[in-house]
């Protein structure tokens, strides 16, 4: 007998005006992780990085670490007591016609007991990869996620929430 679908789509948006930020709210709780994909395109180079919020926290209890690579060197990043979880982005160069692409993998999302990890990999075209470890300390449910960039996110930009379903 054949499993059914893994990945369920719970929403997709693509924009249709620029904005600084973009908004999954009522996640509903019924997965056991979440996977976030993200197209973004940008009206300015410096709004390349691509952050997340849960449940609109914006308190220092984000950890994040990175390694980034831009083919001819690499770096590592590591951040505590952050406002925000990070989908990536470290460098330069997109714009509206160079979208950067990102996923973030969600874990255990629904669960009251432990704090939230997400892992996400991050790509810029040819200037730049990423790859992520992030750390939200709460333990709450995620019922919300806001996405934002360091700049106003242009029309395209595209974001998808998946629900994976228990096994």
């Amino acid at each position: 007998m054949a499993a059914g679908s893994t990945y369920t789509t719970i929403a997709t948006n693509t924009l249709a005006s620029n904005t600084v930020s973009y908004t999954f709210s009522s996640i509903p709780s019924t997965y056991t992780d979440l996977v976030l994909v993200v197209s973004n395109l940008t009206t300015t180079v410096a709004g390349q990085s691509i952050y997340m919020e849960f449940n609109g926290d914006n308190s220092a209890v984000y950890s994040e670490t990175w390694i980034n690579g831009d083919g001819t060197s690499a770096t590592s990043v590591r951040r505590t007591a952050d406002t925000k979880g990070f989908l990536g982005g470290y460098g330069a160069g997109t714009s509206t016609t160079n979208p950067a692409m990102a996923i973030g993998h969600i874990m255990n999302y629904a669960n009251t007991t432990t704090n939230k990890t997400a892992l996400a990999r991050y790509s810029l075209g040819n200037v730049e990869t990423n790859t992520l470890v992030n750390l939200w300390r709460s333990n709450a449910a995620i019922n919300a996620i806001r996405v934002y960039t360091g700049g106003t996110m242009a029309i395209g930009s595209t974001f998808t929430l998946y629900g994976i379903a228990a096994a």
